[in-house]
């Protein structure tokens, strides 16, 4: 079951997101459990304090006490892995939003079109990465890695070694190979000897790749404008 977070200071904002985001699941046939705020603060401090857990959270941008990109900024340390779509009159926020490595950026103007979509995606691709690992063999026995753990993968010599959170794991193959046997489109190239998971890249700066964690990856200049092509219709086109 889904976890959702919907908040907004407008009380018949948020009653809207919800009965809109309650459409969206009961299409894809999805069970899902959504609590509303209408104080950003609330919202934070049950996830920084009480460790209330969100797959998913659908948010204002503009709202007082704690504004939508701050409360993007301050609950990430806590959930890296939570999707959020902001909501918002202001079109220049978008920017600010990929940054943050927001999943989707739907304009109030645009509302009624583009939020059930953003749902539908968002949900998708919750659901999709949850069933997907990579199996690699270690000492006689295979492990599965799953593909949300997977920061980036680089060339050592004639290993592929794939960077988690918790450490690394060699395979004796090419990155060409794993990038093959991943088949998915959340691995990209960025360099010859980087493929990197866009789930956890926060920006990209200049020719580097900056991930959640701070790991800062070189973009090679023939790969640049593909790797932000690629990055903006994963995130959905969120400027």
């Amino acid at each position: 079951m889904l976890r959702i977070a919907v908040c907004d200071d407008e009380i018949a904002m948020a009653e809207s997101n919800r009965l809109t985001l309650e459409a969206a699941l009961k299409e894809l046939g999805v069970v899902g459990e959504i609590t509303v705020y209408t104080d950003s603060s609330n919202l934070l401090y049950d996830i920084t304090e009480d460790d209330f857990h969100y797959d998913l959270l659908l948010s204002d941008i503009e709202m007082p006490q704690i504004s939508g990109m701050e409360l993007a900024e301050r609950i990430k340390p806590f959930l890296p892995d939570i999707r959020i779509i902001f909501i918002t009159s202001h079109v220049e926020y978008a920017i600010d939003a990929f940054e943050l490595s927001i999943f989707r950026y739907v304009p109030k103007s645009d509302i009624e079109k583009r939020l059930t979509v953003a749902i539908k995606d968002a949900v998708s691709l919750i659901n999709l990465e949850a069933d997907k690992s990579y199996t690699i063999q270690v000492k006689g026995r295979f492990e599965k890695i799953p593909f949300k753990d997977i920061l980036y993968i680089g060339r050592d010599g004639k290993n592929a070694a794939i960077n988690t959170a918790d450490g690394v794991s060699k395979v004796r193959k090419s990155l060409q190979t794993v990038f093959e046997e991943l088949d998915s489109e959340e691995f990209i190239f960025i360099d010859r000897g980087y493929i990197v998971n866009l789930i956890h890249v926060m920006q990209i700066k200049n020719s580097t790749a900056v991930l959640k964690d701070g790991t800062a990856l070189p973009i090679s200049r023939s790969h640049l404008q593909t790797v932000k092509e690629q990055i903006n219709s994963y995130w959905g086109n969120v400027i």
